[in-house]
């Protein structure tokens, strides 16, 4: 597996400082930064484009980490958005493996933490997120997922791990558990909540969600509250390398813990640069911060959003690339407003499920297919009766169908909706 972040033998210096052609600085190298870049150049930008990231690779997927980088074979090859020589041909320099130190608004100038001071006359924050860590004794022990060394770390684990503790029944938690259990470990999962991908999915999601690891032989636990993970050379145990003690005494020897409890927005430099922030960095629909010439897109930002009338914060793949393609453009004069309707997909025990606007907020749930593991279609709605999410396993046309009734706005007609031989695109207003 080749991980340089260019290709075998291929370089590309830092161009000298001091250049006239005005410049757009994008901090972050993920999936809205190395988006947002090309974005750029698309929407006709001839100045000087830096891309700054702190992983030493250029711009990479993050979803096949926790699925096939765990259990194909061989290791799979590293899937980046972009040849090497597109950055070349876009003109967008890469500079990798360098932290930002700080953020100076006033000044226009990033300073980064090997001492050197950038220029700019827009900046774009795509900073992304981290692993959130068990703040538990012993909490050391459970590895996160959010990196490439991340999963490669998880991947060589998992290659001896008979018994795997997750903690988290989150989409990262459970993904990483399908993960396991396809590979043969017998595979716990600990949520503290009372069901699956809480704040994700509907109820009538979750069980659906729970049910498909269950019948997969996934111990599933709710209402669980861990607390601590002890090394098992200091304790009692039928083997293992850890055991994973919860708070109603009960304990889960494990030769690996993964801890999938979320993410923690990257906003140090936007707290130090004096931004205003709720929960993430507040932007308009068009990316603009509180501060002039400063941007931020994806996983980091609290963005305004045209279609529910309020800021969201969102994590997911297709959010990052098209919120980071929106703001890009936006940065360089388009005026249209980022309306995307949220939508993720996970693929799990051979499932795939796709999630359409924001259905933990449903007034009620019209369930139109439930027939585990093969299908699942629901239809979340706000009190109006407007749709205002849909959950549907294997049958993207419906989330298809479901998006454009989310975007409408509109009442449907709820006698023709709970009739699952009606088709969700003859719902659509016309």
């Amino acid at each position: 597996m080749d991980l340089h972040p260019w290709g075998v033998g291929f370089t590309l210096p830092p161009r000298e400082h001091g250049s006239m052609r005005p410049t757009h600085i994008i901090i972050g190298a993920g999936q809205a930064g190395g988006w947002a870049a090309v974005a750029m150049r698309q929407a006709g930008f001839a100045g000087r484009i830096l891309l700054i990231g702190e992983e030493p690779w250029r711009p990479y997927e993050r979803p096949p980490l926790s699925k096939a980088m765990l259990t194909a074979e061989p290791t799979p090859e590293v899937q980046y958005f972009h040849p090497a020589a597109k950055y070349t041909e876009q003109d967008i320099e890469l500079l990798l493996g360098v932290p930002v130190a700080e953020l100076d608004p006033v000044a226009h100038r990033v300073r980064l933490a090997d001492g050197r001071a950038l220029d700019y006359d827009r900046v774009l924050l795509t900073t992304g997120g981290r692993a959130r860590r068990l703040a538990i004794p012993g909490g050391e022990h459970a590895l996160t997922l959010r990196t490439l060394e991340d999963a490669l770390a998880i991947r060589a684990r998992l290659a001896a791990a008979r018994r795997v503790v997750c903690i988290g029944a989150g989409v990262i938690g459970l993904e990483i558990a399908a993960s396991a259990r396809t590979r043969g470990a017998e595979v716990t999962v600990l949520e503290t909540l009372a069901g699956a991908m809480g704040r994700a999915v509907s109820p009538e999601g979750a069980r659906f969600v729970e049910r498909l690891h269950r019948d997969a032989g996934v111990d599933v636990r709710f209402a669980v509250a861990v607390e601590r993970i002890e090394a098992a050379h200091r304790i009692e145990t039928d083997g293992g390398r850890f055991v994973v003690q919860c708070r109603d005494g009960e304990a889960f020897p494990a030769d690996l813990v993964i801890a999938g409890i979320g993410m923690q927005r990257n906003l140090a430099l936007a707290e130090q640069a004096g931004l205003a922030i709720e929960g993430g960095i507040v932007v308009d629909a068009l990316g603009r911060t509180s501060a002039s010439d400063v941007f931020a897109a994806g996983d980091v930002a609290a963005f305004f959003h045209p279609l529910f009338g309020r800021h969201l914060r969102l994590e997911s793949w297709r959010h990052a690339q098209n919120h980071g393609i929106a703001v890009g453009k936006a940065m360089c004069g388009d005026t249209a407003p980022y309306d995307d309707v949220p939508w993720f997909w996970t693929d799990q025990l051979g499932v795939n499920l796709q999630v359409a606007g924001l259905p933990a907020e449903a007034a009620r749930t019209i369930v139109r297919v439930n027939d585990p593991p093969k299908a699942f279609i629901a239809v979340h709605l706000a009190a109006d009766d407007s749709v205002i999410g849909v959950t549907a396993a294997n049958a993207p046309r419906e989330i298809r169908a479901g998006q454009a009734l989310i975007k409408s706005g509109k009442p449907v007609d709820v006698a023709r909706l709970a009739d699952a031989s009606v088709p969700l695109q003859q719902l659509i207003p016309r």
